[in-house]
């Protein structure tokens, strides 16, 4: 599927190398680890994980780490609940905390997770993107408000997810 193709509500993604592809360009190679990293592995990465790993289940190896250490965030577990998606157990972690740095893709979802990676890829092979989003514990407002905020990443994240691994014509176990 082309940029053109690409519903209009999911973004493009931005290469290392400053080229945009459309959120379903087709991989080089099969995927078949991916590290989702945002600023505290709290909230954006873990929610990317979960979801990642309901479509795909064990077929694709999905972790997710933040670039400095935080606590899992009360309200992204609320609305992740809402969709079926147990993220209580999830434990925040960080790049320095990575036993394995064996991924093929590292999706990037702030601007200090995407710096951290670029470093971490400078002597492997693996493809670092970064999908810009908003990160809702900086809203503020009433309860409802903020978890409108949540819901919208979640919602968000959760079409560039299955836009970029769809499950049709992929391999089966």
């Amino acid at each position: 599927m082309s940029q053109v193709d690409a519903p209009p509500e999911v973004p493009g993604e931005v290469r290392v190398d400053g080229r945009v592809d459309g959120p379903c360009a087709p991989a080089d190679v099969p995927i078949t680890a991916v590290l989702f990293a945002c600023s505290h592995n709290a909230v954006r990465s873990p929610m990317a994980e979960a979801m990642l790993k309901r479509l795909h289940g064990t077929r694709i190896f999905v972790d997710s780490v933040g670039a400095r250490p935080g606590e899992l965030d009360g309200f992204a577990v609320a609305v992740m609940e809402e969709i079926g998606l147990d993220l209580s157990r999830h434990r925040p972690k960080t790049f320095d905390d990575m036993e394995d740095t064996s991924f093929d893709l590292i999706v990037t979802l702030s601007p200090e997770a995407h710096h951290r990676a670029i470093e971490l890829t400078r002597t492997m092979a693996c493809d670092v993107i970064y999908w810009p989003t908003l990160d809702p514990g900086l809203i503020d407002g009433s309860r409802e408000a903020r978890l409108e905020q949540y819901r919208a990443l979640r919602d968000d994240l959760y079409a560039r997810v299955k836009a970029r691994f769809p499950t049709a014509g992929g391999p089966t176990v």
